[in-house]
Parts: structure tokens; sequence; C-alpha cells
């Protein structure tokens, strides 16, 4: 398998439709972050399919300092 192979299998594109206000406050919240809406909204949309399907998705371990 080819590097740009296995790049393209780690991401994928698409494009969603937001109505103005959603998007405008989307778009401050990523300002008030320092990144791009794109980044947010893809951090966004992850998060919530990891939540939709708790199963499939392994939850970080967190340390416990001991």
């Amino acid at each position: 398998m080819s590097a740009k192979s296995a790049i393209s299998e780690m991401s994928k594109r698409t494009t969603i439709t937001l109505p103005d206000s959603i998007f405008d406050d989307l778009e401050l919240w990523a300002d008030s972050e320092g990144r791009p809406t794109a980044n947010l909204a893809a951090f966004l949309v992850e998060l919530a399919v990891k939540q939709r399907f708790p199963g499939k998705y392994q939850q970080p371990q967190m340390e416990t300092g001991k």
C-alpha cells in the first residue's frame, strides 16, 4: 500500500450545509479557540459519532498517577 492510499483511508472529506446562525456561532467559537471553522466542525462531528456509537470507539485511558 502506498503512503498516499494509507492517508486517504485515515480521513474523508464531506460537505455540510448549516443555517446561517449556526455557522456564525460555529465561526465565533472557532475564532475564540484560534482554530479554523472546519477543524472545529470536524471535531464536533467526530465527538458526536463517538458518543452515538460508544462500543465501537475505545475511550482513552486516563492515568491515575499511582
